[in-house]
C-alpha cells in the first residue's frame, strides 16, 4: 500500500488529495453566511466537511492497490498471491500452536522436533509477519524480484514448522530480510520522505538481528531487534498519513527524539543490557505518545463503519504499545519467565496483532485484487483480544499461571476467529453497505440548533 502511494506520487496523483483543502474555501463560508448560519454552526460544519474528507481520501488511499490503480488480476495471478498468504498462514497457526503449547496449554505437538516451542518469536516474526509484509509491498510495487522477500521467509517458516534443524530456516530469514532492505530502499527512492527512511532503518534492524541470531546468538539476544523493525515500520507508515492533518511544528521533532531514545537503547543494551532497557523502553513510550498524539485515527474514529474500526483497532494498540515501553523499562534485560512474556506479548500482540486487525480489511482485498468490505462481527475477534492480553499480563503480575493459560488460548481463538471473519466477510453478501458516514450528519441542521 505504501508503494502504491509512492507510485501515485511519482505519477502525478497529487490532485487526488487537493479535496482535503475544499472546506477552506471562502465561497463555502458564503454559502452557509447567506442562510443565516452562526459562525459556531459555520465552524461545525467546516470540520464536519474536512473530516468527511479526510476519512474517504484515507480509505480511498489505503485501499487504493485494490482498485482501478492495479489493472485486475486474472485468475493465476490471484492463485499465486493467495498461495503466498497460504504459506504464511501456515507459519502462523504453527506459531500460534507452539506459543500455545508454551504458555501450558494442553495441546498435541504434531511434529518430531520442537521447533514449534523453541522458535515460537521466529514463526511469528520472521515466518509470518515478513511473509505477509513482504507480500504486501512486492503487491505494490510489481516487481517479480520483490516477491523473493515474502517467498523466503514463508519457506524458512515452512522448513522451521516441519522439523528441520540447523541453520537452514535461518539463512532463508537472513536472505528474505535482506531482499526486503532492498525493497524499503526502492520504496525510498520512489518517495524520498522521513517516513519512508524510518521505514528502511526498520528493515536494517530485522536484518540486523537475523544476522545476530545466524552468527550464534539467542533470541532473547535480538528479539528487540526484531521488535525495532515492527515499530517504525508501522510508525513510519502512520507519519506518512499525518500529511492529511495541519502540521505540528514540534511533530517530527518529537519521533525524531523518540526514534533516537529507542536506537541509544538498541545499542547501549549491547554494553550494558538494564541502562540499555531502561532508555529502549523510554523511547517505546515516547512513540506511543507521539503516535496517541499525533495520529489521524482520531478524526477517523468519528466515522462509522471501516473508518471507525481502523481507528480504535489503532488506538488501543498504541496503549498496549506504552505498556510494552513501561515494562521493558521495569524489567528488562529478561531471558525467560513472566516479565519476559508480558513485555514482548504486550507488543507483539497488543500493539502488532492490532494493527493487523485494523487494516487487514484493507490488505488481504488488496493482495487478491477483491473489494474492500466491512462487517460489524470483526469487533468479535478485537474484544476477545484484547480481553484475553489484559488477563495474560494480569496472570503475569500475579504469577497465576493458569490465568496465563487462559489468556494465551483466548489470543489464540482471537487469531482464529480473525482469520474467519476475513473469509466469512468475502464469502456472505452483504445485507447492506457500510458507508463513512461524517459525525453528525443527517438531516440538515437549522440555524441555532446545536452542532
Amino acid at each position: 500500500m505504501l508503494a502504491a502511494r509512492a507510485e501515485e506520487k511519482e505519477a502525478g496523483g497529487k490532485s487526488r488529495g487537493q479535496a482535503v483543502a475544499a472546506p477552506g474555501r471562502t465561497g463555502d463560508v458564503g454559502e452557509l453566511r447567506s442562510r443565516g448560519w452562526g459562525p459556531v454552526a459555520r465552524r461545525a460544519a467546516r470540520h464536519r466537511l474536512l473530516y468527511a474528507c479526510v476519512c474517504a481520501r484515507v480509505v480511498d488511499e489505503m485501499s487504493m492497490s485494490a482498485s482501478s490503480v492495479h489493472p485486475a488480476l486474472n485468475h493465476w495471478q490471484r492463485l499465486a498471491r493467495l498461495l503466498f498468504l497460504l504459506l504464511g498462514m501456515s507459519c502462523l497457526v504453527a506459531g500460534v500452536w507452539g506459543g500455545l503449547l508454551r504458555s501450558m496449554v494442553n495441546l498435541p505437538l504434531p511434529v518430531h522436533h520442537a521447533n514449534w516451542i523453541t522458535l515460537h518469536g521466529p514463526l511469528m516474526v520472521c515466518a509470518f509477519l515478513g511473509t505477509l509484509i513482504g507480500l504486501e509491498r512486492a503487491v505494490a510495487l510489481r516487481a517479480g524480484w520483490t516477491y523473493l522477500a515474502p517467498l523466503l521467509c514463508g519457506l524458512g517458516g515452512l522448513g522451521a514448522s516441519a522439523g528441520m534443524t540447523g541453520t537452514g530456516p535461518r539463512w532463508a530469514w537472513v536472505a528474505g530480510s535482506a531482499i526486503f532492505v532492498a525493497v524499503s530502499l526502492r520504496i525510498y527512492r520512489i518517495q524520498p520522505a522521513g517516513s519512508g527512511a524510518l521505514q528502511g532503518l526498520g528493515a536494517l534492524a530485522w536484518l540486523a538481528g537475523n544476522l545476530q541470531w545466524v552468527a550464534g546468538r539467542e533470541i532473547p539476544e535480538v528479539v528487540l531487534f526484531w521488535l525495532v523493525f515492527l515499530l517504525w515500520l508501522i510508525a513510519g507508515e502512520r507519519l506518512e498519513l499525518t500529511r492529511f492533518q495541519r502540521p505540528v511544528a514540534s511533530a517530527r521533532i518529537l519521533l525524531l527524539l523518540a526514534v533516537a531514545t529507542v536506537l541509544a537503547g538498541l545499542v547501549g543494551s549491547e554494553f550494558d543490557p538494564r541502562a540499555g532497557g531502561i532508555c529502549f523502553g523510554i523511547g517505546i513510550v515516547g512513540t506511543a505518545l507521539w503516535l496517541g498524539r499525533f495520529d489521524l485515527a482520531w478524526r477517523t474514529v468519528r466515522f462509522a463503519g471501516l473508518p471507525r474500526f481502523m481507528a480504535l483497532c489503532l488506538l488501543m494498540g498504541y496503549s498496549w504499545l506504552a505498556v510494552a515501553g513501561l515494562w521493558i523499562a521495569w524489567a528488562w534485560p529478561q531471558t525467560s519467565g513472566v516479565a519476559y512474556d508480558g513485555a514482548l506479548h504486550a507488543f507483539f500482540v497488543g500493539f502488532v496483532f492490532s494493527m493487523i486487525l485494523g487494516h487487514a480489511p484493507v490488505i488481504f482485498p488488496s493482495i487478491l485484487g477483491l473489494t474492500v468490505k466491512f462487517r460489524s462481527w470483526s469487533y468479535l475477534p478485537l474484544v476477545i483480544l484484547h480481553g484475553s492480553l489484559a488477563l495474560r499480563l494480569i496472570a503475569d503480575g500475579l504469577g497465576w499461571g493458569q490465568g496465563r493459560a487462559w489468556g494465551a488460548l483466548g489470543n489464540g481463538v482471537s487469531i482464529a476467529l480473525f482469520l474467519m471473519t476475513m473469509v466469512l466477510t468475502h464469502a456472505v453478501p452483504p445485507k447492506h453497505s457500510q458507508a463513512c458516514t461524517p459525525p453528525g450528519s443527517g438531516p440538515e441542521e437549522r440555524p441555532g440548533q446545536r452542532p
